[in-house]
């Protein structure tokens, strides 16, 4: 099936079969590896993405499902070489530590700071509770994510 896909903005083109994840099209097909494989089941978060501003497992969603829909990755998060206030606050929090959970909890959180820019430890803790971690400590994740709202509201502390 031919289907098109805006993804960071940029439009594509693709001949997908109608079993093809939107994640394999992401990875295979459009090289962009911030979302990875791991459970194939939408339980881990570590393949979330944006699909319409809405944070979606992209291994539960078909590709021809996600047509002529605008998806961002983590790859989009930054702009013009300059990180998103989430990906420098997530480095400057030790919220990353292999890295592998990394995209999918940056997608989450970007997701609820588009529609709550103001959330409380709370809200970050159950917008986040579909994706896991396995080595660094949710404490400083939530603590990134919750630095990074402040910085995109403007405020200093």
């Amino acid at each position: 099936m031919k289907i098109a896909l805006t993804v960071n903005g940029k439009a594509h083109r693709l001949d997908v079969s109608p079993d093809t994840t939107l994640l394999m099209v992401l990875r295979d097909e459009l090289r962009l590896i911030g979302a990875k494989r791991a459970c194939d089941g939408g339980e881990c978060g570590a393949c979330t993405v944006l699909v319409e501003g809405q944070a979606i497992s992209s291994c539960t969603i078909l590709a021809v499902a996600a047509r002529d829909r605008q998806i961002v990755t983590v790859e989009g998060l930054a702009k013009d070489g300059n990180l998103h206030p989430l990906q420098k606050a997530f480095i400057d929090h030790g919220a990353l530590q292999c890295g592998y959970c990394a995209g999918g909890m940056l997608t989450a959180a970007k997701a609820l700071l588009d529609r709550n820019p103001t959330p409380s430890r709370d809200q970050v803790k159950r917008a986040l509770a579909g994706n896991l971690c396995r080595c660094a400590g949710y404490q400083e994740i939530i603590d990134a994510v919750l630095d990074a709202a402040d910085t995109l509201r403007g405020d200093l502390r």
